[in-house]
Order: C-alpha cells, then sequence, then structure tokens
C-alpha cells in the first residue's frame, strides 16, 4: 500500500538551487556539472536533515536525496537548471525508493533461505575498479571515487547504488535464469522476421524509453524528455542519459538497441525513424505506454540478395529413368532424411547408404541457383532438410546449412538466445519490482 504525506518537493528543490549555485529565479545558463568544486560538500548535521520518504519504516533523508540528484547530474552528464531540477529530483527519489524496496527484499530472502545474495565490500570495490577502467583504462576505483567526492558524492552513496544494483541483477539471474527456456521455435520466429526484413531499410539506433507509469503519468513523461532532449543537444552524452533515466532494457548499455528494421519498434518510432538522418536526435515520440527518445546512429539500404549455405545428397538417375527406378530412389532418401541431424554429420551419415554421393554446394545467392533448388532454399529454415528434388541429374536432398542477407551479418544462434533470455529477465525484474512497491508503505514529504 501506498501512501503520500504533503509535498516537500518545494523545499529539497530550493535546497538543490543553492547547493548547486543556482540562486532562486535565476535565468542565466548554469556552470557545468563536471566542474569540480573546491572541497567534497560535507556531510550536513544528522539532527539537521529532514525527512524525504518513508519506505517501510525506513528513511530517504534529505541528504541522501541530495547525494543522488549529484550523482545523477554527474553520471549523465546533465546541467542543473531551475527547470531541471524538479525533475532531477522526481528521478532522485524514484530511484532511492525502488533501491530501498530492493534492499529490503534482498535481506528477507537472505534470512529466510540462509544465503549470501547481498554483495560483499569486496566485490562491490571490483565493480567499481571496472567502471573506472571503462571510464579510462588507467584510472583506478579509489581514483574514481576521489573524483566523485571532489563534485560532492560521497564515496558510500556511490558504493551503495552499485551494491544494491548489482546485488538485485545477480540474484533475479539466480532465481529465474536457469527456469528460463528460449527455444527453438523462438529463435527461428527470430531468424525469419529478420530474414523478412532485410530488403528494408535498417536504422542503428539508440534508445530513452521513459515509463509513464514509473514517473507518474503520460504528461509528466512527455515533458521530462522534452527536458532531457534540450539537454542532450546542448552536450549531455546520450548513453550516460540513457543509464540513468531510461526504463528500457537496454539503459545498461547506454541504451544501445543495435541494428533495427521498420516493425521491430512501435510504429511511431518506425514513422520518426523515416525522418531522421544519421547523428540527429528525435523529439520525443508518445507511444502506448510511454515516451521514446530515438537517436539515429547510422542508415542502411536493405539488402538485395539473400544468401544460403547448402549440403546435398544426391542419388543418381538419368533424366529418363522409369517411375519404378525414381520410386527406388526416393524411399532411399526419405529413409535417410530423419537421419540427418545436422550439416556436421551429413556426408558420413550418407556415406552409410550404397549409391548415394554427398557434398557441400557452398554459399549461394538463392536466385543464382538451379531452378529446383530455388524454392526449397528459400522455405527451409537452418537446420531442415527437403523433401527429394527431382532434377535431370537425379533426386537431391538439400540441407539448409546457413542464411544470411549479402552486407549484414546477421547474429549467430548463441547472440539471438542471450538477446531473448536478457529480455525475458528484464520483464521478471520489472514485475518483480512493481509488485514489491505495489504492496510496500511508501510516504513522500
Amino acid at each position: 500500500m501506498k501512501t503520500f504525506a504533503a509535498a516537500g518537493a518545494a523545499s529539497i528543490i530550493a535546497l538543490a538551487a543553492a547547493s548547486f549555485g543556482l540562486p532562486a529565479g535565476a535565468q542565466e545558463a548554469p556552470p557545468a556539472v563536471a566542474a569540480p568544486a573546491a572541497a567534497p560538500a560535507p556531510r550536513p548535521n544528522a539532527l539537521s536533515e529532514s525527512v524525504a520518504a518513508v519506505v517501510n519504516d525506513d528513511i530517504i533523508s534529505s541528504y541522501d536525496l541530495m547525494q543522488r540528484m549529484r550523482l545523477l547530474m554527474i553520471s549523465s552528464g546533465l546541467q542543473p537548471t531551475e527547470e531541471n531540477l524538479p525533475q532531477l529530483e522526481q528521478e532522485a527519489l524514484r530511484s532511492l525508493i525502488d533501491e530501498h524496496v530492493q534492499l529490503q527484499e534482498l535481506k528477507r530472502v537472505e534470512k529466510a533461505q540462509k544465503i549470501t545474495i547481498i554483495s560483499t565490500d569486496k566485490e562491490v570495490d571490483e565493480q567499481i575498479d571496472d567502471i573506472a577502467k571503462g571510464n579510462n583504462a588507467s584510472m583506478t576505483g579509489a581514483q574514481l571515487l576521489a573524483q566523485l567526492a571532489s563534485q560532492g558524492v560521497g564515496a558510500e552513496t556511490f558504493r551503495t547504488q552499485i551494491r544494491i544494483d548489482s546485488s538485485w541483477q545477480n540474484w533475479i539471474s539466480g532465481r529465474y535464469g536457469s527456469r528460463l527456456r528460449v527455444g527453438e521455435d523462438q529463435i527461428k520466429a527470430f531468424q525469419r522476421r529478420m530474414a523478412e526484413s532485410a530488403s528494408k531499410p535498417q536504422y542503428q539506433v539508440s534508445e530513452v524509453f521513459l515509463d509513464a507509469s514509473r514517473v507518474g503519468g503520460m504528461e509528466t513523461a512527455v515533458n521530462g524528455a522534452t527536458q532531457l532532449v534540450t539537454q542532450m543537444q546542448q552536450g549531455a552524452p546520450f548513453p550516460a542519459v540513457a543509464r540513468q533515466f531510461s526504463s528500457a532494457p537496454t539503459a545498461a548499455n547506454g541504451g544501445d538497441v543495435g541494428w533495427i528494421s521498420p516493425g521491430e519498434m512501435p510504429a511511431e518510432v518506425d514513422a520518426a525513424l523515416e525522418q531522421l538522418r544519421p547523428g540527429q536526435l528525435s523529439r520525443p515520440i508518445p507511444v502506448k505506454d510511454g515516451v521514446y527518445i530515438i537517436y539515429l546512429r547510422d542508415k542502411r539500404a536493405g539488402a538485395k540478395a539473400a544468401l544460403v549455405d547448402l549440403k546435398q545428397v544426391a542419388y543418381p538417375l538419368a533424366a529418363d529413368a522409369t517411375p519404378a527406378q525414381i520410386d527406388v530412389a526416393s524411399k532411399a532418401l526419405l529413409a535417410l532424411k530423419p537421419q540427418i541431424t545436422s550439416c556436421a554429420t551429413l556426408e558420413a551419415t550418407a556415406g552409410k547408404v550404397d549409391g548415394l554421393v554427398a557434398g557441400d554446394l557452398g554459399e549461394a545467392e538463392i536466385t543464382d541457383l538451379a531452378p529446383a533448388f530455388q524454392e526449397a532454399a528459400a522455405a527451409l529454415q537452418v537446420g531442415q532438410v527437403s523433401d527429394p528434388i527431382r532434377t535431370d541429374a537425379g533426386l537431391h536432398l538439400i540441407a539448409v546449412c546457413g542464411k544470411r542477407q549479402s552486407g549484414a551479418a546477421a547474429p549467430t544462434h548463441d547472440q539471438i538466445e542471450n538477446r531473448l533470455r536478457g529480455q525475458q529477465l528484464a520483464l521478471i525484474s520489472k514485475r518483480y519490482l512493481r509488485d514489491l512497491r505495489n504492496s510496500a508503505t511508501i510516504e513522500t514529504r
């Protein structure tokens, strides 16, 4: 159950304006957040702190909120303005509430199941080292924490965020990852959609998605997206903004969606992509349940040629073979077909039957194949084997060992499986957290 006390956002925002050097009513552009302060911001006396929110009896103080707002701006590259401070305050508070709910659940599970889930200090240190090296190969975790401290963010603020986020992801993956089953039918359906869309224009995009239900409604999502677009146009890095504000599963990768074709995203996004040029940022794009911001990194024309990698088993027959001879050959190939379990074993399997010839036909454009093979090669999926095909040289089984479109490297079987598994885990995590929030008692002040 959620309850909301009288809002005290105005006092928090006024405090933030003073903390970030923004006089009330200031109209001029503020200094960049990246410029380090002269000294770390000291923690105020605990007695002077106010309560920003209460989550199941756990307190989020005004100091916690101010620290998260600072970290949010530094990590996203946003500059504080009088207009975006309310959005930053709301996002920081939402993140802190989510983390308190997650940490409470992790502690409950640890106690109930007598297991260790929450990351240790050593594990957090290792993750901070990895983050530092990702930003600068020569930077250490200690140097990163010192850099944050010089800009007013305490080490514990950053460490707590890393600890909860990593612990939650590990818990979701450990609890549900082994239960998830990405079936071959799902992978083949994905491959089929890619093959069908390969002739269409393709877009390399990054995304930010603001979930309307999370931010307080569609109007709030549109206003927030508008401010983020303005900030990115002024220099805030898209990947950093995506990591901090996006609700999409791609947020962890800086919003990188990769190459997509029309039909893979909502129709409103497809329409916007048609109007963008590489290097352009979209305006906010409202959809059914939120708002997208799209950055078009590159664009390419659809592939014109479908390439197929084939192997065959042939039963030699003269062009004028009798129906009886054709029937014998057909029965031999139909009996062999179920035994061909993969392209790798095709030749060895066929070699056990006298009179059959097996071989690798290599990769070719489907349109360049013999007419008798074209229809089968186009219809079959990777790993499938045709029924007997008659040509002037005999009867043939063809096995499709690979398919791709010219000019584009299709994702591998494992890459598709990992992508689908990641999408399912992200959805589970989102629903799990939503249920925890709905059952929690949350007061904001």
